[in-house]
């Protein structure tokens, strides 16, 4: 008998994890280390900052389906008055509380520096009895976190900010698609939602917050780039189909506001002088390219890089091809260029965030599953002390080149995997012909990502003249689930 679908993507990953260096599981020590943390949430230690009480306040989180390491809860209150403020508040889960630097299982986290989700399997950065459950924001319990509050103002300014350790406890865990099917109309309150009195207009006010943040930042020339992904769909073991996800509206009020708490929190950092990783994403080296791109549809960039052109191009091509637009974001994003994470020292400003158009921002909103977020709230939680930074300006330089390293061959892997379970499903396929935007010329050869379903593979024949963002018609060469490859042609 054939081994099953899943059996295969789970050797597979394991295998791809293997041949990057990652690692696959937890040392016993690890696993000792978890095993004795005790169930209740610990005291603050001396030293440490105080810890308040905000269990009364409707906190939910909304994430994936079949999330487990819950980072962050969110809540919104109304503060009167004409201008329309509201006191925006995210809880991010106290992993450092857990987590002791220089611990067993620190040392361990710095081995992978963040969890790889992959169709076969995840690959938890913090085993799982911290990660999916006692640093877990799950719905009913009472956890540490740390909280970030941020008066919005009716343009979507933040007019101010403070930070506390505190107590909370979620309402609800809501999904991604059922929440935007109810906020578009398209569907009735998920039962999470409904079940809970007054969620729904808290789900709501915090949407239309999200709404002010995204313009006021699309004023600076934050690019607003939309993605669709194919998640594979199984039946008894089998990959039965793809099913196309895009960006929805309730993905866009979480990354809207985690975006305005990671910019809060880089910023409290550098007022006080504190060294922190921050998260980069420079000028576009191809921005020439770029600028070919917009003359084919018809439009005009600038010369030099300049975030706001570049937003401005893209609200205009969704305005003139909503169908095609997903196309031309995934063009953008390939030329942009990969994020990296870089130290600011001070005195020696790091460089900011081009796609965000910020000139601060770190990653703090997601210390179960990313190291620099669990580094950025040791130093965080040190500033709040009135401590020094618990990192030498080394250590920090380091943990930067190991983080921006790691992250590229976790996505490496979880984009082989991927590949293997489109090419189990369209295995039945080859011959067939598909749409197709070019999305990498490298010296290793040039690659295509197909339209529907958008999966990506190496385009072996025909590739000569072509340049990332050209539209092609491909046909399926060969599908390869144990290499995880996909070739096509021209």
């Amino acid at each position: 008998m054939p081994p099953s679908h899943r059996k295969i993507l789970r050797s597979l990953a394991q295998r791809a994890m293997e041949d990057r260096g990652m690692a696959t599981g937890f040392p016993p020590a690890v696993q000792a280390e978890a095993a004795r943390l005790p169930v209740a949430p610990p005291a603050p230690r001396e030293g440490e900052a105080p810890v308040g009480d905000l269990t009364h306040m409707p906190w939910f989180s909304i994430d994936n389906a079949d999330s487990r390491d819950l980072d962050q809860l969110t809540v919104a209150e109304p503060l009167g008055g004409d201008g329309g403020a509201v006191r925006l508040s995210v809880a991010v889960a106290d992993v450092a509380s857990r987590v002791a630097q220089g611990s067993a299982i620190d040392a361990h986290a710095g081995r992978n520096t963040t969890s790889v989700y992959t169709a076969g399997r995840t690959f938890h950065m913090l085993p799982e009895r911290l990660s999916t459950e006692l640093t877990s924001l799950v719905a009913g319990e009472e956890r540490l976190a740390v909280v970030v509050a941020m008066v919005v103002d009716g343009e979507g300014g933040i007019d101010g900010v403070d930070f506390v350790r505190a107590r909370v406890r979620s309402r609800a865990k809501l999904a991604y698609p059922d929440v935007a099917a109810w906020l578009d109309g398209r569907a009735e309150p998920p039962p999470a939602l409904a079940a809970v009195p007054g969620l729904e207009a808290q789900v709501r006010l915090q949407d239309e917050v999200a709404q002010r943040l995204r313009r006021r930042r699309h004023e600076r020339g934050a690019l607003d780039l939309e993605d669709s992904t194919a998640r594979p769909v199984f039946a008894g073991g089998t990959v039965v189909g793809l099913a196309v996800e895009r960006t929805n509206r309730a993905q866009k009020l979480i990354e809207d506001v985690m975006i305005a708490a990671n910019s809060a929190t880089a910023a409290f950092l550098d007022a006080r002088g504190l060294p922190a990783l921050r998260r980069v994403v420079r000028a576009p080296a191809r921005w020439d390219r770029l600028v070919e791109l917009a003359a084919a549809a018809g439009d005009r960039l600038p010369a030099a890089p300049d975030a706001r052109a570049l937003s401005d191009f893209l609200a205009r091509r969704r305005a003139a091809d909503r169908d095609g637009y997903v196309e031309v974001c995934l063009a953008v994003r390939k030329l942009l260029g990969g994020g990296e994470y870089a130290v600011d020292l001070p005195g020696r400003d790091a460089p900011g965030h081009f796609g965000l158009a910020v000139p601060a921002y770190t990653h703090s909103t997601a210390p179960n599953r990313r190291l620099p977020d669990l580094v950025t709230q040791r130093v965080l939680q040190a500033a709040l002390a009135g401590r020094c930074c618990p990192y030498t300006d080394e250590e920090l330089l380091d943990l930067a080149r190991r983080c921006t390293e790691r992250e590229d061959q976790g996505r490496r892997v979880e984009r082989q995997v991927g590949k293997a379970a489109a090419a189990l499903y369209l295995a039945s396929r080859l011959g067939d012909s598909f749409a197709a935007v070019v999305t990498g010329v490298t010296p290793h050869g040039t690659y295509v990502r197909i339209v529907e379903p958008p999966v990506e593979g190496k385009l072996v024949a025909g590739a000569a003249g072509l340049d990332v963002g050209d539209r092609v018609e491909v046909r399926l060469a060969a599908a390869d689930p144990e290499r995880g490859f996909l070739d096509f042609t021209r």
